[in-house]
């Protein structure tokens, strides 16, 4: 009776004391070095998402079409570096699709002649801007 409480005793010594540490291996607290590559990395992304939609608010296409709808479009390329986050990235994706569509038609010529697609795509870009702003 007394060898069986020792072998139980040591049997939950060593469960008790296995998974603490194995689990303070995993548990690391992250370096200096690994945060500040990835805080690094997320405002490279900010950067390039806000020259995508500077790029396409210097468009003289996307600049009249605004104009015929009454935006400002220095007014709303003033505004890029106070959207937040995820208005940032869905704008910057739709300034991406309008540069593409835009780039896309002047291949073929000088001449520019602008699909349904572009137009549409050029006032979402538009109208998140004027959303984010107010």
């Amino acid at each position: 009776m007394q060898a069986s409480r020792q072998v139980a005793a040591v049997v939950l010594a060593v469960l008790m004391v296995a998974p603490t540490g194995a689990f303070a291996q995993g548990a690391q607290a992250p370096d200096a070095r690994m945060l500040a590559a990835i805080v690094q990395e997320h405002a490279a992304q900010q950067d390039a998402n806000r020259r995508e939609i500077r790029q396409a608010l210097s468009r003289p296409e996307v600049r009249e079409l605004a104009g015929r709808v009454g935006v400002d479009v220095n007014r709303a390329a003033a505004s890029i570096d106070t959207l937040p986050p995820s208005d940032l990235a869905h704008a910057a994706d739709t300034a991406r699709q309008v540069n593409q569509q835009l780039d896309r038609q002047l291949v073929g010529g000088a001449s520019v002649t602008f699909t349904t697609t572009t137009i549409i795509i050029i006032l979402l870009l538009v109208i998140l801007l004027i959303v984010a702003i107010k």
